[in-house]
């Protein structure tokens, strides 16, 4: 794929040196990584008064990972029960049921990524609830 030419204006060709101490540089490199950014285009962002992305919370990214995995084996039964329909047989689940719950599953992966970071306080104060016990 050949590369796509870029306004001039667009071109990042300037560099604007900053001087950090190391407890500013350690706190720079642990906020782009928690951002998922590198520390320019964190930099980039805070200084010219950008959004930052929305992250999911830790609990939030797992859960759809699983639905995903649930997705995947519910999509195996599905081509399973479909086989079983055209060959003559009995169907392992009901197709309608079927097609229903893998659904709800996308359904509710898309709701999980609309998650903000809101979650993530609420999840740190109750992590130390359970170390103080």
């Amino acid at each position: 794929m050949a590369n796509r030419k870029q306004s001039k204006s667009l071109v990042r060709k300037h560099i604007f040196p900053v001087r950090l101490s190391n407890i500013e540089l350690d706190l720079l490199r642990l906020k782009s990584l928690d951002a998922g950014l590198s520390a320019s285009e964190l930099m980039r962002r805070n200084a010219l008064m950008r959004p930052l992305p929305k992250r999911l919370s830790k609990i939030s990214s797992q859960t759809y990972w699983e639905l995903g995995q649930i997705g995947n084996n519910l999509n195996q039964l599905v081509k399973a029960t479909n086989t079983a329909i055209k060959m003559g047989l009995t169907p392992p689940a009901n197709p309608e049921l079927l097609t229903e719950l893998k659904q709800l599953l996308h359904q509710c992966r898309r709701e999980i990524a609309l998650v903000l970071d809101e979650d993530d306080d609420w999840e740190e104060e109750e992590e130390d609830d359970w170390e103080a016990d």
